[in-house]
């Protein structure tokens, strides 16, 4: 059922469905309609047809001979994903240490504060939603609306990825590691040590997800 907020019902709809779709809930190949997922989500079909007409435009999900079939994501999408990560987050990165707030560098202290407590829980779900949230508050913080749009989406679509990642060996205590030092760079406004920091990241998240996909 969806959880109601103060944002429109079409956008919980499209983000309850995608997010479904993104960690593997609705799988590769499965047939989705509007009348089930209005049943399921308890609301009424408009929203439904709303969210599936985008998640179409993303790419989704696809509406066939058989009705409307989930695609997800592919790995060779995860690689394409990557290779956009390698050459823009550097950039929004350093955009963002130029642009950082003092309200937004509280907020990433309070949040890695959270990453390290789930960490040591062995929470690696709330430690992905911690991740996306830490990225995302820097994508905002770069004041560009056209890469944050493009790297949000990414950075979100990875969703099951990055969970599969952080389950693996000790990459949790990595991640979290490298996110405390990604913030230093970023209180520090050294954009030079940022860049580096950024593409280590990238790199060990690539090649832990990549063990995992053929």
């Amino acid at each position: 059922m969806i959880d109601y907020k103060s944002q429109s019902l079409a956008n919980q709809v499209y983000e309850t469905i995608e997010r479904n779709i993104l960690n593997g809930v609705y799988s590769k190949g499965a047939v989705i309609s509007e009348m089930k997922l209005s049943e399921e989500l308890g609301v009424s079909r408009t929203p439904i047809r709303e969210a599936m007409t985008r998640l179409e435009t993303e790419r989704l999900i696809e509406t066939t001979s058989t009705g409307t079939i989930v695609v997800g994501i592919s790995d060779k999408d995860v690689k394409d994903m990557f290779q956009v990560k390698l050459h823009l987050d550097p950039l929004i990165m350093k955009m963002a240490a130029t642009n950082i707030s003092a309200h937004a560098l509280e907020k990433l202290k309070e949040n890695l504060e959270q990453q390290e407590f789930y960490n040591s829980k062995g929470n690696t779900e709330k430690l992905r939603d911690l991740d996306t949230e830490f990225h995302d508050i820097i994508y905002a913080e770069s004041k560009s609306p056209i890469l944050q749009h493009i790297l949000t989406g990414i950075h979100h679509k990875l969703l099951k990825y990055r969970k599969a990642s952080l389950d693996k060996s000790d990459r949790s205590d990595h991640s979290v590691e490298e996110h405390e030092a990604i913030y230093e760079a970023l209180a520090a406004r050294d954009e030079m040590r940022i860049e580096l920091l950024v593409l280590q990241h990238i790199n060990h998240s690539y090649d832990t997800i990549m063990k995992g996909v053929k």
